[in-house]
């Protein structure tokens, strides 16, 4: 191997070159992608984050060179001093950028060797993820990935210049702070030096950029880290990365107006593709019974209609004890699907039973009318009301489920996704951006028998609403908004309480009294009685905007180090025992799991 001397340093990257560049000696600095010997003549594909670049070995004109390509294997990292020409005519690669053009070598210096790599670093590779986070530094060198990590970088860039110029200031919040209840479990780090006392690290810097309007920040924006302790799934991890944003004196017209500017900016600056404006906004309750989902894709139809009127009062006893209980008969059309086989139709129900539908009612279409097998149930008028609402033609399947409200929207939102995709119904070169309003204060927690906080406790109910906290709260709806993009919610936040005394009949609602409160949230209740501001904000999930902007299917493709779906980083084996003295000096002593 050869040192790295000063005459070895870069003074291009690989993927800059272009015909402008003929004549010019040059520094490549890189990995070997391929190398390919043509009898005599040796071309490498040499590698950098920017590209790749064809460098020529001639055994007439560079013999030392040439010798050294006999060694040359796939990752070995080289200097490559030499000249840029244009490739023969006939030999030039469309489909790089550097086609045009490649390097005659006059010196090449190995600086350093690969072990043969354990799968090939091609943008196609079909190796599995587990090896991928194994070797993941080796599996990060992949273009397509960097491409990814290019547009992350992009996209944390341009919203940061976007809230700059906007008035905003970055203020950083702390990683080690107080455990409180907002949602999901906390990460808890033990202290030294406070024997069982522990700090949590933060869900989301929520009370921090509450204070920082009280302090009287006005405008307040980071792009922080945030820990929750829950599930994993392809778009959700441990650790990620939030776009934090809070304002003072403004309402939620404001948030969306500013909000709004950021994504127009972002896709500008990171894909160049232009965001339409103002985004379309639907209240909760309508996303709910159109699409039966709060985050609805909205890049094509197949809307949920509502049957029970039609279909409640029927001989078939499904129906009728439903909506006699209060459920909901609802469904959707599905065109061209009037032809499934049994086979697919059950493919169906099952899908519809994910969401927890005991079954799945089907009507095909034909030119004569609606077949069933549970047709002989309904009465003529009932399948012509049916017909015509379902808007179905012939060739067309009507789906139906029947059962509680949460159940039918859960279990139809999932049919509709599945149709969609099956259908290939939706338009991938679409970007479409929705607002989610006027979402419920409260929903009713079952298992324990309260209201929870459908969003967290901090969130402002409506001015119309105010009087229902203390006759009706589950009828109280939220200052709330998500910003939502192709199915996908992408952002979420709030008008905030900024009063004392709405804010402690908010914990009353919760079941937290007054004790819990103070030991719990008593910085935030005392801070609201001095002079606190009307306020709000929004926090966007960087990691999935990068995901969508990046085209992939999983946060873990845009997160540089991911944990897996057991929470574990299969590169650096975390997490992992710790020294015994080390517990100790926490004053932990760890105990076996019991059995389940």
């Amino acid at each position: 191997m050869d040192a790295f001397l000063p005459e070895h340093k870069r003074t291009f990257y690989c993927g800059q070159l272009r015909p402008e560049h003929i004549g010019q000696e040059v520094v490549l600095c890189g990995w070997v992608h391929r190398r390919r010997d043509h009898g005599g003549l040796v071309f490498v594909d040499l590698r950098d984050r920017e590209g790749i670049a064809q460098v020529v070995l001639s055994p007439d004109s560079v013999p030392e060179a040439h010798a050294k390509a006999d060694l040359l294997r796939a990752e070995y990292v080289l200097s490559v001093r030499g000249t840029v020409r244009r490739r023969p005519e006939g030999t030039e690669n469309r489909n790089l950028p550097t086609g045009a053009i490649e390097v005659a070598a006059s010196s090449v210096a190995i600086l350093n060797e690969s072990k043969p790599i354990p799968f090939a670093l091609e943008d196609d590779t079909d190796v599995a993820e587990s090896v991928r986070l194994k070797y993941r530094y080796l599996d990060l060198r992949r273009p397509s990935v960097q491409k990814a990590f290019h547009q992350r970088s992009l996209l944390a860039r341009s919203t940061r210049d976007y809230l700059f110029e906007n008035g905003f200031i970055e203020v950083e919040t702390p990683v080690l702070t107080k455990s409180t209840p907002e949602g999901a479990r906390d990460y808890l780090v033990p202290s030294r030096v406070s024997p069982g006392a522990f700090f949590a690290l933060p869900q989301s810097p929520q009370l921090f950029k509450q204070i920082l309007m009280i302090a009287g920040y006005d405008r307040y924006a980071q792009i922080v880290k945030c820990f929750r302790d829950e599930d994993l799934r392809a778009d959700r991890q441990p650790e990620f990365t939030q776009i934090d944003v809070e304002m003072s004196f403004i309402d939620r017209e404001d948030i969306f107006r500013m909000m709004e500017g950021l994504m127009v900016r972002v896709f500008r600056d990171v894909i160049g593709v232009e965001i339409p404006r103002p985004f379309p906004r639907i209240s909760y309750r309508e996303s709910m019974d159109r699409f039966g989902d709060d985050k609805p894709d909205i890049r094509f139809g197949l809307e949920i209609v509502d049957y029970t009127r039609e279909l409640g009062d029927t001989g078939f006893r499904v129906f009728a004890d439903i909506a006699g209980k209060g459920g909901v008969i609802r469904g959707i059309t599905a065109p061209g699907f009037g032809e499934a086989s049994r086979t697919e139709l059950a493919a169906l129900e099952e899908v519809a039973k994910i969401g927890g539908a005991r079954g799945l009612s089907w009507w095909k279409v034909s030119a004569t009318g609606l077949a069933s097998p549970i047709a002989k149930h309904f009465r003529s008028d009932q399948m012509e009301a049916l017909l015509a609402k379902s808007g179905a033609k012939p060739g067309d399947l009507v789906l139906v489920v029947a059962d509680e409200l949460p159940v039918v929207c859960d279990s139809l939102a999932r049919l509709r996704l599945h149709l969609g995709e099956k259908a290939d119904l939706i338009d991938r070169s679409r970007y479409a951006f929705l607002w989610v309003t006027d979402f419920p204060l409260l929903e009713w927690d079952k298992e324990a028998g309260r209201y929870a906080a459908m969003h967290h406790p901090f969130t402002a109910p409506l001015d119309e609403d105010l009087p229902l906290l203390d006759t009706d709260p589950g009828k109280v709806r939220a200052k709330a908004y998500d910003m939502v993009l192709n199915g996908a919610e992408i952002g979420g936040g709030s008008i905030r309480i900024h009063r004392r005394d709405v804010q402690s009949r908010m914990f009353e609602l919760l079941d937290i009294g007054p004790e819990e409160a103070g030991r719990k949230f008593g910085f935030l209740l005392e801070a609201l009685e001095y002079g606190a501001p009307p306020h709000g904000g929004i926090a966007f999930g960087l990691d999935r905007l990068a995901m969508i902007l990046a085209g992939a299917r999983s946060l873990r493709e845009v997160i540089a180090f991911p944990k897996t779906q057991k929470a574990t980083c299969l590169m650096t084996d975390a997490p992992s025992p710790v020294d015994p003295k080390q517990l100790r000096e926490l004053h932990i002593r760890v105990t076996k799991p019991e059995k389940s």
